[in-house]
């Protein structure tokens, strides 16, 4: 009797230190930034974190909207959400918002997400992504670009996660991509989508669910790994370009992203 009762001790203690350990292990993610969204209905983002980004030209990819600073592109609903609003002001012009932290925060490594519903629609692009904080000094690729969520309106149920560096840019980057089960799109209701940064691996992740590991032997042969300094993220709903196309007579507008929060932890 004596005999069976330690062995239930032992395996009560190892039960103990496994949850434990597991705790520790979870609890060490530490919150450093996030924004909640929270704000009276037509609010801006907060410009203490924010920065709109304005113009047009196509951004590098001829894609047809104008980003604009105007409420009416971004603001807060009043019930917790940002919205980027893309509207049709005429047959061929088009307006939306671009968000960056550039200026006012960066991360080295970490976990980011947000919470998302995605617009629908032939020819929308909506992105949340981190881009190299040396950006301005060394230009694009080589300051890295981390797409942590990517979707295109002709694939409703995909979300693609990316990075780009010297050697592995534009249509070379190194991507991968999740679809919803049953017939789900993602335009149906929010989902999480993060990546977790650590020196040699970013890991992305949909609704909490690994889809893709990157790592310095994910590159092309000699290509460098640029994803050891600070990003900062970007938030913005594209028109048009040359992934997407261009919107066509089934598209709707105005079209919105809802962004329930953008948060960034550390261990």
């Amino acid at each position: 009797m004596r005999d069976f009762n330690a062995r239930q001790w032992l395996w009560a203690l190892t039960l103990l230190l496994i949850t434990v350990i597991a705790g520790t292990a979870q609890d060490s993610w530490k919150l450093i930034w996030a924004d909640e969204f929270t704000g009276s209905a037509g609010t801006p983002p907060d410009p203490a974190k924010w920065t709109l980004e304005r113009g047009g030209g196509g951004w590098g990819n001829r894609e047809a909207q104008v980003y604009t600073a105007d409420p009416a592109n971004a603001s807060l609903d009043g019930k917790g959400n940002l919205v980027i609003r893309a509207i049709r002001t005429s047959d061929v012009e088009y307006t939306s918002a671009r968000l960056k932290t550039e200026g006012k925060f960066t991360v080295r490594y970490g976990k980011v997400e947000a919470r998302i519903k995605v617009p629908q629609g032939q020819g929308l692009w909506s992105a949340f992504w981190m881009l190299g904080g040396n950006r301005k000094e060394v230009g694009w690729p080589k300051c890295g670009e981390i797409d942590v969520l990517e979707n295109i309106g002709r694939e409703p149920a995909a979300a693609h996660g990316t990075v780009h560096g010297p050697g592995y840019s534009g249509g070379s980057g190194i991507a991968a991509s999740v679809t919803l089960p049953k017939g789900e799109i993602l335009a149906d209701g929010f989902h999480r989508f993060a990546v977790e940064w650590s020196p040699e691996t970013i890991v992305f992740f949909l609704d909490g669910v690994e889809y893709s590991r990157v790592t310095p032997a994910s590159l092309p042969r000699g290509a460098g790994w640029v994803f050891d300094q600070p990003f900062y993220l970007i938030l913005n709903v594209a028109v048009g370009g040359n992934w997407p196309g261009p919107p066509d007579q089934t598209t709707v507008f105005p079209q919105e992203m809802l962004v329930d929060y953008v948060r960034v932890w550390q261990r």
